[in-house]
């Protein structure tokens, strides 16, 4: 008797510790997750890419963007091409880890984009406005540059960007 007392008291005391480990399970994952959201971090973009606030400080406003990170050769390689609308509050960035002359073409691209290069430190170097769709011509900045950003064409001469203006992002 006395052992089977003992069996279940250790079988009741396994059924016990293993749904506080359920439970510990949920709360972790919860709690992971929490971060996350408390740091305000954007859902991956529907390309699966890395989304972040971008603002532009031109000399009476500060424009706001989400835009979508392209960080890897082949996401840099695929940009915007394919995509058939770009929300006017919507973009894609392309770091570059060291500073160079930027070229990028229209291939595959069937909507015109605004092409801003930004220099290292967030100032913009030059804009490409208005660049047609499909086409083969190199559309490249003046000087070595950190960064470039495309945008919805016409957006920037709406929105009164320049070079000189600064863009920030996360």
């Amino acid at each position: 008797m006395i052992k089977i007392s003992k069996a279940l008291a250790l079988s009741l005391s396994l059924v016990v510790t293993a749904s506080l480990s359920g439970c510990y399970a949920r709360t972790g994952d919860t709690a992971a997750a929490s971060p996350q959201s408390e740091q305000g971090e954007l859902p991956l973009s529907e390309a699966g890419l890395k989304q972040v606030p971008l603002a532009i400080q031109t000399s009476d406003a500060i424009h706001d963007f989400v835009v979508e990170v392209a960080v890897t050769g082949a996401e840099q390689a695929q940009g915007l091409m394919f995509r058939t609308r770009l929300a006017p509050d919507k973009g894609m960035i392309f770091p570059f880890p060291e500073d160079r002359v930027a070229s990028f073409w229209m291939k595959n691209t069937v909507i015109p984009l605004d092409i801003i290069f930004i220099r290292r430190d967030g100032t913009i170097e030059s804009i490409a406005a208005n660049t047609t769709p499909y086409s083969l011509d190199p559309v490249r900045s003046n000087e070595p540059v950190a960064t470039v950003l495309e945008i919805a064409a016409g957006r920037a001469a709406e929105l009164g960007l320049a070079p000189g203006d600064t863009v920030t992002w996360q």
